[in-house]
């Protein structure tokens, strides 16, 4: 099962996340997937080792307790990495000597229609990676607001017809609720005037609305936040990110904790007193182009790796970095409002 979908960069995601000389430690899949990643990491474990890994999707958690079952050194938790802290700590622990993320939509998600993620197959506009809890995208497509809807697809988007788009979708309801991926993608293709050469019209607005449904990037953010908490002395953080706004977030992060006093540079602080580094910047690896050739959604990876400083964390550390992400707005909490879209 694991073969059937690529791992994207599986040798270099796990030579990041792997610190040296800690083949026992205590490490963290936060978006185990099928487990290609997870996988390939046990085997450069030692048998003290333990392994705890995350996701939303039920699929992939029948694979993980399957893998569980195989090998006890991996704990595993039905639930997405917002909760990363919380969930660590009723496991009973509170450092960790790695963490990967391998954010946004994975392969076998993209590739059953029925859970639909994809323009490309006809299925229920669904979109959600948890399917237990929260609206469909066709229940929130069906009772937010036209502001809303342009905001979401422009912000998580970066769609310059967001408001075409949006007063399209607004239209159609009154003939009736969008219900599945193609009524969707026909309707954004009627709606967009031009596309880049080889990208479907509907790519940004598909990728836009599940970011939303899903909030990822508040997710994202709460997280990173976390693992600056987590990361023993050394700890590696590696994140494999596949869009602009992930990539965007995730330097943004790792540079405001390799420079917090960056944003007091200005005022009149003597360098001693200035916050030390969180974190130390170890790099940037793309996938290279036998691997792209091998799997094309490799293509637009990016993997960035940093490693825990020694510095003691301080009363608002935290905070400040989190106060640089830039996390683009909107934010508002998805919610099922009035209304009967199914």
């Amino acid at each position: 099962m694991v073969d059937e979908h690529h791992a994207v960069l599986p040798d270099a995601a796990v030579q990041a996340w792997l610190v040296p000389g800690r083949r026992d430690g205590v490490y963290v899949d936060a978006t185990f997937g099928r487990g290609g990643h997870s996988r390939r990491l046990l085997q450069a474990l030692d048998a003290q080792a333990r392994l705890v890994v995350f996701d939303k999707d039920a699929a992939a958690i029948r694979v993980a307790h399957a893998l569980q079952q195989e090998d006890g050194r991996v704990t595993v938790v039905h639930g997405g990495f917002g909760g990363l802290a919380e969930a660590l700590a009723a496991h009973g622990i509170d450092a960790i000597d790695g963490i990967l993320f391998d954010l946004g939509v994975s392969s076998p998600q993209l590739d059953d229609a029925a859970r639909g993620f994809s323009f490309m197959r006809e299925g229920p506009l669904d979109m959600r990676m948890d399917t237990r809890e929260g609206p469909t995208a066709a229940q929130w497509l069906h009772t937010a607001d036209l502001d809303e809807i342009k905001e979401v697809i422009a912000a998580y988007g970066e769609e310059r017809f967001a408001f075409k788009i949006a007063k399209a979708i607004v239209a159609r309801r009154e003939s009736g609720p969008l219900r599945t991926t193609r009524e969707l993608a026909e309707l954004v293709a009627g709606a967009v005037g031009t596309r880049e050469k080889g990208q479907h019209p509907a790519t940004r607005s598909f990728q836009a609305i599940r970011i939303h449904i899903n909030r990822e990037l508040a997710e994202l953010a709460h997280a990173l936040a976390a693992v600056l908490s987590l990361l023993a002395t050394g700890g590696r953080l590696a994140v494999i990110s596949f869009h602009s706004l992930e990539d965007r977030m995730v330097k943004q992060f790792i540079a405001a904790a390799a420079r917090p006093g960056a944003a007091l540079a200005r005022l009149p602080i003597a360098e001693k007193d200035m916050p030390p580094p969180l974190l130390r910047a170890l790099g940037r690896i793309r996938p290279d182009a036998q691997e792209c050739q091998r799997n094309p959604r490799a293509r637009s990876a990016v993997l960035r790796v940093a490693e825990r400083t020694a510095a003691p964390l301080r009363p608002g550390d935290v905070q400040a970095v989190v106060a640089r992400l830039g996390l683009p707005a909107p934010l508002r909490p998805v919610r099922r409002r009035g209304g009967r879209g199914r």
